[in-house]
């Protein structure tokens, strides 16, 4: 029987994705207490982000079999938000309700679909970059000391953390490391493997006689509503934040949404996942917890799959299951192939990875884009300049046909054609325009646009200067092959305008034949001057 969608839910696998659900909510629990404390918000805010991000994303998001909650990347850029208003808790937590905002409206956008042109070395630097941080942050709860919020100062200090590490602790870490990276999939479809670590290095904690650091007493009941709150002198540094939030939750969801396609042959609608992501971030915020985003180990196992005592969790073993996390984000695909691949990649790569680890995570992907924009820029660039050929007579390759080769051969070198190939775009601009301006020794220049689909404006700006230069010094310029786009731009610039009647043809022979026409009714010493001056326009 077909059991009717009701805004998009079915219930036709009901018992599957009430499995999915259990299981992925037992993985989950140990996360959102590890993201929590790791955020500096505590463990009860990474537990209520994880509930109300994780029900309202699943009931209105766009990925049937994602499961959302606190995540590395976003829980990296909270705590850096939390620190920066320590003072009024209550700022960062509307940080995260504006975050929400901005994704809502970046759905309603449709700038959803745009993540899948996301330059592949930019993401991988990115979430190996987080992979590192999420790392180093937590070697010192791992050795038994307190956890800093910046991976440049937990690098200095590590080696006095080393000096001062309490081995109980370090052992117990080890034991949940050991744990969630060991255990074997026939083991872990019974016992998520992150729950296994956190049972068995609290077991280890209990039975050892030295002091642990723990999670301590966790408030119980509802969680209350948070009141917004805006510093007028700090406004600009939370919408910052806010959009950087929504930007890194954007990523991180989208790229789990392509995890989950591939696993499910099923296709996500970005849009609406950022609709979910945005309404479920808010919510959070507004309850107290921490924003979130897709998370790609709990929708792994809701898709495979069809309360400890928390005050007295060791603060080691979260640092172990949080390192495994971080081990797991790093892109070891692509650092595997980093060899082979090409260099300018794997130096985008390594720029994005060291400014996300050292400097910030969005300066990090907006340096990334921009560079990767940069290299495309060059590329394309290149290929432009390559299609650009300039005949003057029977050359090998040059495709002339009999009627134009004899034009050519009686022109002695007057006439040179451009052969314009490909989009012409502002990167080859200027490149175009120098090529033109070094043809002084014609008198006539045919430019043939047949084999151009698209011209932005800074390339038909180029073409104008190139061609008041031409005429400036007494040369014809007749223009060929352009199609209805390329003309519409000409003519909105005013470029045509530089065109004489009937300078402008359709075909290359007609434009061929109208520049032998000109020679012979003027040469460079007679009456050519008045017809170039004609030409200028």
């Amino acid at each position: 029987m077909n059991i009717p969608r009701v805004n998009g839910l079915a219930f036709d696998n009901l018992r599957g994705d009430v499995a999915g659900g259990l299981t992925a909510a037992v993985v989950a629990l140990p996360l959102a207490l590890a993201f929590g404390i790791a955020s500096g918000a505590g463990a009860l805010a990474g537990l209520y982000g994880a509930v109300v991000l994780g029900f309202f994303a699943a009931i209105f998001g766009g990925t049937p079999a994602q499961i959302s909650g606190p995540t590395g990347p976003m829980t990296v850029l909270m705590a850096a938000v939390i620190v920066q208003h320590s003072e009024n808790p209550a700022i960062a937590f509307t940080v995260a309700i504006m975050a929400g905002g901005f994704q809502v409206l970046m759905g309603g956008l449709g700038i959803g679909r745009y993540m899948l042109l996301m330059p592949t070395p930019v993401v991988s630097g990115f979430m190996s970059g987080v992979g590192c941080i999420i790392i180093i942050l937590q070697l010192g709860p791992l050795l038994g000391q307190d956890a800093l919020s910046n991976a440049t100062e937990a690098v200095v200090a590590l080696p006095v953390m080393i000096q001062d590490a309490k081995l109980g602790a370090l052992l117990v870490g080890l034991i949940s490391l050991a744990t969630i990276s060991l255990t074997p999939r026939s083991v872990a479809r019974f016992v998520p493997s992150p729950l296994l670590a956190l049972l068995l290095g609290t077991a280890s904690a209990l039975a050892l006689s030295t002091e642990i650091p723990t999670i301590g007493e966790i408030p119980a009941g509802l969680p209350s509503l948070v009141v917004p709150a805006i510093d007028a002198g700090e406004f600009r540094h939370m919408v910052g934040s806010a959009f950087a939030l929504a930007l890194l939750g954007m990523i991180d969801s989208l790229l789990t949404s392509l995890v989950a396609d591939t696993m499910t042959q099923t296709y996500h609608k970005p849009d609406r996942e950022l609709v979910g992501q945005g309404l479920g971030n808010m919510l959070a915020g507004l309850f107290g917890g921490i924003p979130g985003a897709g998370a790609t180990m709990r929708t792994v196992v809701n898709i495979r799959a069809g309360g400890p005592l928390a005050a007295h969790v060791p603060l080691a073993v979260l640092a172990g299951i949080l390192i495994k996390v971080g081990i797991d984000i790093i892109d070891w695909g692509y650092l595997r192939r980093v060899r082979r691949a090409p260099k300018e990649g794997v130096a985008l790569m390594t720029i994005v990875l060291v400014l996300t680890v050292f400097v910030d995570l969005i300066v990090a992907v907006t340096v990334g884009v921009v560079l990767a924009s940069l290299l495309l820029v060059k590329r394309m660039t290149d290929l432009q300049l390559s299609g650009l050929r300039a005949v003057t007579g029977e050359t090998p390759g040059s495709g002339l046909d009999p009627e134009e080769a004899s034009i050519f051969a009686r022109a002695d070198g007057r006439i040179v054609l451009f052969e314009f190939r490909g989009p012409f775009s502002f990167g080859a601009a200027r490149g175009v325009a120098a090529r033109l301006m070094e043809q002084v020794s014609h008198g006539i220049l045919v430019l043939d646009l047949a084999d151009v689909p698209m011209i932005d404006s800074s390339a038909a700006l180029a073409l104008d200067e190139s061609i008041r230069r031409a005429t400036g010094r007494g040369q014809f310029v007749i223009m060929t092959g352009a199609n209805s786009r390329v003309i519409d731009i000409l003519r909105r610039l005013d470029v045509l305008t530089l065109f004489p009647e009937g300078f402008v043809h359709e075909e290359r022979l007609q434009a061929l034949r109208h520049a032998s026409e000109l020679l012979a009714l003027s040469t460079p010493s007679s009456s050519g001057s008045s017809a170039r001056g004609d030409a200028r326009g």
